[in-house]
């Protein structure tokens, strides 16, 4: 029997591995030296601008909301192919979330349902970059300066990505980074914020931790509502040796996404009605590939076969979000959005990670061609 090869896995190398043994030991194992190591680094990545670690990629986007000053009344548009944390924090700061479908081909959100979808009552953008795959952000910028919109990229998926040469996150407006697990930079769990300004990034480190500022030996006050988001040294020092080797992990990701359009061959999607992502080498990081099964083939059976005739792991990136019950109750409804949805239900996400080998890519493409027999013919 095969070995099980799962969709994903990190990568945690011994040095990083001693590394939280030293900070355990030091006993300051909270927010602290690693923190500002860590931040003064990832500062340093995006081009000198301000940065903010948190404990989550989560809480990233909805500090940057309240920054720029939205919620009861607002509307935020974003996509529903997300995960649902996207459009969660739209209603977390008391805005209201607005979808707008997607590109068939990008399956990013479709900038010119964005700008269809605008308002008296938009004050923001959350575009998201699926698996990597940069949203245009000559055509996102110039549709949020027409109308006076503040951007919240969710870059969760994209470090290490560019756009015409230049790293997402030096740039823009507010950017939003995960480091969770899965990522091609983790920390085990946690993110970051990429900032305009040191005004922003003090009201972002007072949203981070209760609100509180503090002065001199003795001096504290609290001045907005903020909630438990910061990051420990543990996570940071993780995530300071694994900054190291981004630039490589994102070099064998775009290797093994190579191998993988290699090994499924040109003519593959005519002939299995499987889509393959946007052939992209010089923009995404390849975080994720991801394919559409084609009509007929019931991906909860395609996965399940997966598994257990074939021994590989499979993830579903994204349902969309909008036909969750808690979204359906909010008036949104079957229809609305027919590429989100149809991509959605037949979206799968094959494994991916910097350990694999290229034959552990050619075994994956070997067992979707089983289960998708029309590409025999």
């Amino acid at each position: 029997m095969s070995e099980f090869l799962p969709f994903t896995k990190p990568y945690i190398d011994e040095a990083a591995i001693a590394a939280v043994g030293e900070v355990l030991r030091s006993g300051w194992i909270t927010s602290g030296p690693k923190v500002q190591a860590f931040e003064k680094a990832l500062s340093e990545y995006f081009g000198g601008r301000p940065v903010r670690t948190f404990n989550s990629g989560t809480c990233t986007m909805e500090i940057a909301l309240r920054i720029a000053g939205i919620g009861a009344g607002d509307e935020v548009i974003t996509t529903p192919i997300s995960w649902v944390a996207t459009s969660n924090v739209i209603i977390e700061v008391g805005a209201t979330p607005v979808f707008a479908d997607i590109d068939p081909v990008t399956r990013n959100i479709d900038l010119d349902k964005v700008e269809a979808a605008i308002t008296p009552r938009t004050k923001a953008i959350i575009p998201v970059d699926l698996s990597g795959l940069p949203v245009d952000r000559d055509r996102l910028y110039a549709i949020a300066a027409k109308h006076k919109l503040r951007v919240v990229e969710d870059a969760a998926q994209a470090l290490g990505s560019l756009w015409h040469g230049k790293r997402i996150g030096s740039f823009g407006d507010f950017v939003s980074f995960s480091f969770q697990a899965n990522k091609n930079l983790t920390t085990t769990e946690g993110g970051c914020l990429v900032l305009n300004n040191e005004d922003e990034a003090r009201l972002a480190e007072k949203y981070r931790l209760q609100g509180v500022t503090r002065t001199g030996f003795d001096g504290m006050d609290v001045d907005v509502l903020g909630g438990k988001f910061n990051m420990t040294d543990v996570a940071a020092v993780i995530g300071l040796h694994q900054l190291l080797q981004l630039d490589a992990i994102t070099a064998r990701r775009h290797e093994l996404a190579r191998h993988y359009f290699g090994s499924f061959g040109a003519a593959f999607e005519q002939l299995g009605g499987v889509q393959l992502p946007l052939h992209d080498f010089e923009n995404t990081n390849w975080h994720m590939f991801e394919i559409v099964l084609p009509e007929g083939v019931k991906r909860a059976d395609f996965m399940a076969k997966m598994k257990e005739r074939h021994h590989i792991g499979c993830g579903v990136h994204y349902p969309p979000i909008h036909l969750f019950k808690m979204y359906r109750e909010r008036g949104f409804k079957e229809g609305m959005f027919p590429v989100a949805e149809e991509v959605g239900r037949r979206i799968v996400t094959l494994p991916l990670f910097p350990k694999m080998s290229e034959a552990d890519v050619e075994r994956v493409v070997e067992a979707v061609k089983s289960l998708c027999p029309a590409s025999a013919g």
